[in-house]
Formats: C-alpha cells, sequence, structure tokens
C-alpha cells in the first residue's frame, strides 16, 4: 500500500520523513509530516542564558513572552534590540536589554537547560522554584458558553497540530469566545510563553479575554497566565494542586478537563457564569 503524497504544510516547523508502518492491517509506505523541536537559546547582551527544546515558529514573539514570564524583563520596551541566527546547532536568539534588567539577570542567575515537559529544569534553589505573581484584580467574568465556543474553534486553529499531531497549543479569546491568537509548540510552556509575546507586542487588552491550554494547567502554566494579565485558564486537561494554589493567590479562576460543553472551575469560580448547566 502507498500513501498519497502530502501537501506542503500551511505553517514552519514540520518537515517531511519517511515511514513504514501497517494501518488497518495493511502495510503502507511513505511519507508523513512530523514536528520540528530544536535547540533554541536566548541570550541576553551576549550572554547565552537558557536552551530551550522548541518549535522554530514565532520566535520573537517566544522570546519576549519567556523574558517576561521569567521575570527577566517588566515590559517588552526593555528589550532594545532582537536577532535571531542559526547554524546546524540550533537557533539563538540575541537580545539587548536595559542595563538594570541585565544586572538583574546576573545577580540571579541560574543554569537552564529547558525540555518540553518540565518548567523548573535547571533551578538549583528551592527560594527560585515558584515564584509568585502579582495578584489580578478586577470583576472580570466570562460565560461558560464562550469557552464552549472557544474549544469548539480550537482544533481547526492548530495548524502545526493538523500536519504533524505533536504540538500544544495556547490560544487567547475574547470575552464572546471567539479565538483572536493562538500559537503553537511542541513544547506547552513555550506554546504559552509566545501566545503572552504576542499579546504585549499586540497591545492587546489582555484582561479582557481568557487562555486556552492545549495541556494540563501546571503552576507555571497559571503563572504565565496571571503574567500576561488574564484572569482565567481553560486547560483541555487537568490541573495540579499548586496550580490551584497558585491561582488562588493571584486571582485567576482555573478550569480544567475543559473538553466539550464540559469543565471543572477549581478556584475564583466568580470569575465565571455557568450559563449552559441545567
Amino acid at each position: 500500500m502507498q500513501m498519497n503524497e502530502l501537501p506542503l504544510p500551511q505553517t514552519t516547523g514540520a518537515r517531511a520523513v519517511p515511514v513504514t508502518g501497517v494501518r488497518s492491517r495493511r502495510f503502507f509506505e511513505g511519507t508523513d509530516w512530523v514536528a520540528e523541536e530544536i535547540p533554541v537559546a536566548l541570550e541576553y547582551n551576549g550572554v547565552s542564558h537558557a536552551v530551550m527544546l522548541a518549535s522554530p515558529s514565532d520566535l520573537e514573539d517566544f522570546a519576549f513572552g519567556f523574558s517576561l514570564t521569567e521575570g527577566i524583563v517588566d515590559d517588552i520596551s526593555q528589550i532594545r534590540d532582537i536577532d535571531i541566527s542559526g547554524n546546524a546547532q540550533g537557533i539563538t536568539v540575541h537580545m539587548e536589554i536595559a542595563s538594570s534588567c541585565f544586572a538583574r539577570l546576573k545577580d540571579r542567575r541560574r543554569s537552564l537547560a529547558g525540555r518540553t515537559g518540565c518548567g523548573l529544569c535547571g533551578t538549583d534553589s528551592l527560594a527560585h522554584a515558584v515564584r509568585l505573581p502579582q495578584p489580578l484584580g478586577g470583576d472580570a467574568r466570562f460565560s461558560a458558553l464562550s469557552v464552549t465556543r472557544a474549544l469548539a474553534a480550537l482544533r481547526d486553529k492548530q495548524l502545526l497540530l493538523g500536519i504533524t499531531g505533536a504540538t500544544h497549543a495556547a490560544a487567547w479569546c475574547n470575552a464572546a469566545g471567539e479565538i483572536m491568537l493562538l500559537r503553537e509548540d511542541v513544547g506547552r510552556h513555550n506554546a504559552l510563553d509566545k501566545l503572552v509575546g504576542a499579546l504585549r507586542r499586540g497591545k492587546f487588552a489582555a484582561g479582557e479575554g481568557f487562555v486556552v491550554v492545549t495541556s494540563r494547567a501546571s503552576y507555571e502554566m497559571v503563572h504565565k497566565t496571571a503574567v500576561a494579565g488574564v484572569t482565567l485558564l481553560a486547560a483541555v486537561s487537568g490541573v495540579t494542586g499548586l496550580a490551584i494554589d497558585v491561582a488562588r493567590d493571584a486571582g485567576v479562576a482555573l478550569l480544567g478537563f475543559a473538553r466539550g460543553e464540559d469543565l471543572s472551575v477549581y478556584c475564583h469560580a466568580e470569575r465565571i457564569h455557568l450559563d449552559h448547566a441545567a
């Protein structure tokens, strides 16, 4: 059995590879698209700080978002310049940041080797392991129907997943549940960092919408959402206990198992109106 030739991907981050196997009890051979996973070095003022394994798309968004959620800068205006270069070993994102930010970074610099499944790799101090975001105020409230609407539209917006079946997504949705921004990556943390960077660079009113992620909600996912100024995070999978604790303190409504019309609210239920419950 010969597989049909695959169409060219409509997004970066995938490459074609030969494949053989068994499908419906029949042998096949052909070509498949797989997700790229490339070392991406983040360099500040000439000093390498982190190497993350990431999809090679939306890397400027990733660099801005990572810098914000890691507390390296407080505002994207403190990133003075950015340049991206690559070689056979991977990609380097060179950033020039404000001298005050770089001095702070040197004071707490750590060796961080990024992996797709771990957000604390390289942390060498318990004091640095859990960073509490500033609490979010306001009375933003969202409809469960809006979350359902966003979930229904999510799959068709994930172009890289459609090609490879191997990536996560983070999406920012307006109050009506329309997906306004979406970023994909092999790593769930990276996808959310890319989204945070895109929100800040686009000067969106982040607090007027909510975030949906195609993964579990760990502490870091809540932290990044709070840094973005978003008060509701809905995860397709489950949540962790630490994520609930941090979300409660940060003022973020945390939803898990958000699939179809189902969802579980773990804290700040006052931020969501369960309007399609019987």
